[in-house]
């Protein structure tokens, strides 16, 4: 591989690997990282709730994105636009549309857009040949169906296209899910099995896996309290989830690898809280421990780890904004905006 395609997998690989891994060495173990950006959610709420949330109900076409069995007939004739400052100088954006099949099914269509900002090239003697931006781009299609009232499963198809510079890359990757809601005692519970799949045209020699995962969680109100509490366990194809820890950071600490019981744990899970008050308004607050563990490695932040999204719906509109600073050098916002457009 040229020092071409290795500059641009390096600069392409760093917003991902500031958010997933907490070295070089850790990354370097997961063969999954080169397409780390298929587990960034497209929804407010899903990344104010900590990044990863597969049971959270809520009537909006962009939370669909990570359990294909949130899609419903009640997300009929629904566009929903999303946008994200992430790290670095990279801006994500995508559309998706709804639709609903009969009475018990629903489709929905999509593109999502994943842009690094300007990289300058360079050829193998060291040559520089001009800036490129590397991207890559999702166009997802997905399919659910009511299976008993209180069940629901779904299928999501994505064609994923990667290019930097003058190289290129395809794969396909199938996202199944269900749900079970029970709205009486508002009760979810989700399982999915995400990115399964593979690279049907390499970058060069390198294959690169997906990265497949099995994620269950379940989302809860207790008594009158118009809270809703979230609890979503992810990476559960491994039990391994090592980190460094710097200690306090200075040049004398040296980095001790964390692989106990506790932090393994505590790194497959993720914790969410979400405010409803009425149904045209919420606030939310999450919390990812392998987020802040994995920014140990670099100068963290206090909020590292933490994340908060609010959402309001006026007339024909939902607006959604989401919050995070993994480390201090990172504050990423998440827009979304989703309209029914049946009630034009």
């Amino acid at each position: 591989m040229s020092r071409l395609l290795h500059s641009a997998l390096r600069h392409y690989l760093l917003p991902f690997a500031l958010m997933a891994a907490g070295s070089a060495d850790v990354l370097a173990q997961d063969s999954s990282s080169a397409y780390s950006f298929l587990n960034l959610p497209s929804s407010t709420l899903t990344y104010g709730l900590g990044g990863i949330n597969i049971s959270a109900i809520e009537d909006d076409i962009n939370s669909i994105d990570q359990n294909p069995g949130l899609l419903g007939s009640e997300i009929d004739m629904q566009l929903g636009v999303n946008y994200m400052r992430y790290v670095g100088e990279s801006n994500f954006a995508g559309v998706k549309f709804g639709r609903s099949a009969g009475d018990h099914g629903a489709w929905a269509a999509g593109l999502q857009y994943f842009g690094y900002g300007t990289i300058k090239g360079a050829d193998i003697n060291g040559v520089l040949t001009g800036d490129f931006s590397p991207k890559d781009m999702v166009f997802n299609g997905t399919y659910a169906h009511d299976i008993t009232d209180r069940w629901r499963g779904g299928a999501t198809l994505k064609f994923i296209y990667s290019s930097y510079d003058s190289y290129t890359a395809m794969a396909l990757a199938t996202d199944l899910g269900v749900n079970y809601y029970d709205p009486e005692s508002n009760f979810s519970f989700s399982a999915v099995v995400a990115n399964l799949g593979g690279q049907i045209k390499r970058f060069h020699e390198a294959y690169n896996r997906l990265p497949v995962d099995l994620r269950v969680g379940f989302s809860k109100s207790f008594g009158t309290l118009p809270v809703t509490w979230s609890v979503t366990a992810w990476n559960l194809t491994k039990w391994h989830l090592p980190f460094y820890d710097n200690g306090d950071g200075s040049e004398s600490a040296s980095p001790v690898i964390k692989d106990k019981f506790g932090s393994n744990l505590m790194r497959h899970l993720v914790f969410a809280a979400d405010f409803i008050p009425s149904e045209k308004f919420h606030v939310g607050i999450g919390y990812n421990y392998k987020t802040r563990t994995d920014m140990s490695t670099y100068k963290r932040s206090f909020l590292s780890g933490f994340s908060a999204c609010a959402g309001i719906n006026v007339k024909n509109f939902g607006v959604g904004v989401a919050l995070a600073q993994p480390h201090n050098g990172a504050t990423t916002i998440m827009l979304n905006l989703s309209t029914k457009l049946y009630e034009f």
